[in-house]
């Protein structure tokens, strides 16, 4: 699957199908609960209130992320990026992070951005600009750290 093949879209929740909610939600669950071995309620009721990144191979569901505005004085927010296991070892996590901040700066101008990475990906957010901006925290028995990019990929 060459990443250029990949069809991106971002919707609200609202506007997923059936199908496509449950792709969605099932691949989630898949890799952060199953595989990660971490039973936490994934459904966190968050989901109306975030843009859906998608990415499809044809289509199938191979990646996503959640977009949130900013709240406050804090910056937009990536969250639950995800790869699905088959489609990885090709670069699809960096692809979709850097088109998740495409839209974040597009939607929200000037406004930095946020990540709760897990602490063993920290190198890798810290490649595409993230500085850490917590300590190591415990979330849901996994090590994770606060990260804010200023610039984006401009």
């Amino acid at each position: 699957m060459p990443d250029s093949t990949i069809q991106w879209q971002v919707r609200l929740y609202s506007a997923f199908s059936l199908h496509e909610l449950e792709a969605w939600l099932a691949l989630r669950q898949q890799v952060f609960v199953v595989e990660q071995n971490c039973p936490y309620p994934d459904i966190d009721g968050r989901d109306a209130q975030a843009l859906h990144l998608c990415g499809y191979d044809e289509d199938r569901l191979v990646a996503g992320a959640r977009l949130f505005a900013p709240e406050g004085i804090s910056g937009s927010r990536i969250g639950r990026v995800v790869v699905a296991p088959d489609a990885r070892g090709i670069g699809l996590g960096r692809i979709l992070m850097q088109q998740a901040m495409l839209e974040c700066e597009a939607r929200w101008p000037g406004q930095a951005i946020l990540v709760s990475a897990q602490a063993h990906l920290q190198s890798f957010y810290a490649s595409l600009g993230f500085d850490a901006i917590s300590g190591i925290y415990d979330e849901d028995g996994i090590p994770h750290i606060d990260m804010r990019c200023e610039r984006g990929l401009s």
